[in-house]
């Protein structure tokens, strides 16, 4: 019997203030206001008894439907047929350009439009606060919906007769309607003339937006689209990215691991700046480092290894009582990888430093706050390189000298040099130097000499995708046997039945993972094609959009049958989509469109 493959089939809308995301059903399953890290308005992803509901759907249980998004922007479309009638729900959260700033408010406006015949629809909105525990008291306006006792005004307007929205009545659908939601300034303006104004402005904006987009002759779609994901992430009153908009989508079912992945990663900067550096979005790769750089100035004795979009620690993990997604527990929000020392952080603000500086497309150049910056990180490196951390998986309870912490001890100290030749600080050059050399000499007692191959850390007999860096960042030569050789025991250990990629096979805090991580497969393309097998790279990359979801969303990890798990969309995955391409992409000398 095969096994039926596992799949999100949800479609996000966003503006840059917030993530609102809508099922094939027309349901909004998960929408935070305020921000992201906030509590939940509608949250029946977690749970369909307290989370509340948002849907525009036929009457009745039988139906068809499908989604997609309006070509390369971040409106959603969601089709149905049903009873001799079909009709569509348009989705999307207004952003555009206007008096000199961009226009983002916590507004999601719906326009339920008809498509052919007759079609009896039900419309239901009701919200919930404090993450299912607040249901709101309703008052009906003129042509609004009140709901009381939440944190902000929350309000629905729309031309749709409100008894049928109070009493979920079905109702003929003869013309268009909209139903506009806000939390905080209620929309007073004429509701057809705004929101059909408002669709063409962020609908034009998106088309703007992609066309100043660089991207590889190959994969386009897919790049545009992980573009596209990646910016509804960035909250755009700080410039932090988020991991994901979601809180405890196991990574596996009945996992336990069910964690909060609504903040700021350090560890990300890297990755996420390459990102944007490729697909040419300069704005997006400035703000995030305001962002970051923000967080060093404010920090007196080290980085947290993940901050909230304002910057703040991240508040400390509490369960609440939900029923979870598949009855998965627990429940989290907040999470603990804020008190765990992670310090290949230093290393990633380093390395993603210095393209500001080499890249000339960019004006960034502040030498006074830049050298120190520089001088801090690098001490940073220097008091913790003998230090034993919980490493980029963030084990709770195991600390070691891992080899992917010393790998950017090493590459943070290179960039430093880099830095301060450029700004001509020769005891910064030297110092910066020394470190690097000692950060290399630390790599290398990670080398098992009878296996031929660096290990999760100093003396563990365990390997660990994250080492596949040490190919793709130039610490192996790619060419060399030593790096061949490398990847073919990692393939052996860590590469799955399915031709993904395991983070590790070893037993950790939790158990032992059933799952590969997306994020690590698409580095294993990354690695093929630093090694010359090109072709492969390709056939990977085909394969890990085979796990993607009906609108090209990638979650962080992937069972055997290649259906999606974890929280959802990951950003990790669709920067490593977008850095592979890339990769790939340069190998084979294709052309750029930019």
């Amino acid at each position: 019997m095969t096994k039926k493959k596992h799949e999100y089939n949800i479609g996000i809308i966003g503006n840059c203030s917030y993530i609102a995301y809508v099922d094939t059903s027309a349901n909004v399953r998960w929408l935070c206001l305020p921000r992201f890290d906030s509590s939940f308005i509608f949250g029946s992803l977690l749970d369909p008894s307290k989370g509340g509901e948002f849907y525009v759907r036929p009457v009745g249980e039988k139906y068809f439907s499908f989604q997609y998004y309006i070509k390369n922007t971040n409106i959603l479309v969601t089709e149905f047929k049903a009873n001799g009638g079909s009709f569509r729900v348009i989705d999307f959260a207004p952003r555009f350009y206007q008096f000199d700033r961009y226009y983002k408010p916590q507004m999601m406006i719906r326009k339920i439009e008809p498509v052919s015949g007759n079609s009896f629809i039900k419309v239901t909105c009701k919200p919930v606060g404090d993450y299912g525990n607040i249901i709101p008291e309703v008052v009906k306006g003129s042509n609004h919906i009140r709901f009381l006792n939440l944190d902000s005004q929350v309000r629905l307007t729309t031309d749709i007769p409100l008894n049928y929205i109070l009493e979920s009545k079905s109702f003929i659908l003869s013309e268009t309607k909209y139903l506009v939601f806000t939390y905080g300034v209620p929309l007073e303006a004429g509701i057809a003339n705004t929101a059909e104004s408002f669709l063409k402005k962020t609908r034009d904006y998106w088309h703007d937006w992609v066309k100043s987009t660089a991207i590889p002759h190959i994969f386009q779609e897919q790049v545009i689209r992980s573009a596209l994901v990646l910016k509804l992430h960035q909250y755009e009153d700080t410039g932090g990215i988020i991991a994901a908009g979601t809180t405890s989508l196991p990574e596996h079912d009945g996992s336990g691991r069910t964690w909060d992945y609504r903040y700021c990663w350090i560890r990300d900067t890297y990755y996420t700046l390459n990102a944007f550096s490729s697909i040419g979005h300069f704005e997006e790769l400035e703000q995030y480092f305001n962002f970051i750089q923000n967080i060093i100035l404010n920090e007196k004795r080290r980085i947290k290894p993940v901050y909230t979009v304002s910057g703040d620690p991240v508040p400390k993990e509490r369960h609440i009582e939900l029923t979870g997604y598949l009855n998965n527990q627990p429940i989290r929000i907040g999470n603990n990888a804020g008190m765990q020392l992670q310090n290949d952080v230093y290393g990633q603000v380093l390395v993603s430093l210095l393209p500001l500086f080499i890249d000339k497309r960019l004006n960034y150049y502040d030498r006074e706050r830049t050298l120190s910056m520089v001088k801090w990180l690098i001490s940073c490196i220097e008091k913790t390189m003998e230090e034993m951390d919980s490493g980029i998986w963030e084990f709770n309870t195991i600390t070691q000298y891992h080899t992917y912490t010393y790998l950017f001890h090493w590459a943070g100290s290179n960039a430093a040099m880099k830095i301060a030749d450029l700004l001509r600080d020769e005891n910064l050059k030297i110092r910066s130097f020394l470190i690097a050399e000692k950060a290399s000499l630390m790599l290398e007692k990670c080398f098992d000499p009878e296996k031929g191959v660096y290990t999760q850390a100093i003396g563990s007999p365990y390997l660990d995708a994250s080492g596949l860096q040490l190919i793709i960042m130039n610490y192996l030569e790619p060419l060399s046997e030593r790096a061949s050789g490398f990847l073919r025991s990692m393939e052996k250990e860590l590469r799955t039945p399915e031709n993904l990629f395991y983070r590790y096979t070893r037993t950790d805090d939790v158990g032992k993972t059933q799952n590969s991580f997306l994020l690590c497969s698409f580095w294993y393309a990354e690695a093929l094609t630093c090694v010359g097998r090109t072709d492969e790279a390709l056939k990977m990359i085909q394969r890990l959009l085979s796990c993607a979801n009906h609108l090209g969303l990638l979650s962080e990890d992937a069972d055997s049958s290649m259906g999606q798990w974890g929280n959802f969309p990951q950003t990790y995955s669709h920067v490593g989509l977008i850095n592979s391409v890339f990769r790939i992409a340069i190998k084979l000398d294709k052309p750029f469109f930019i």
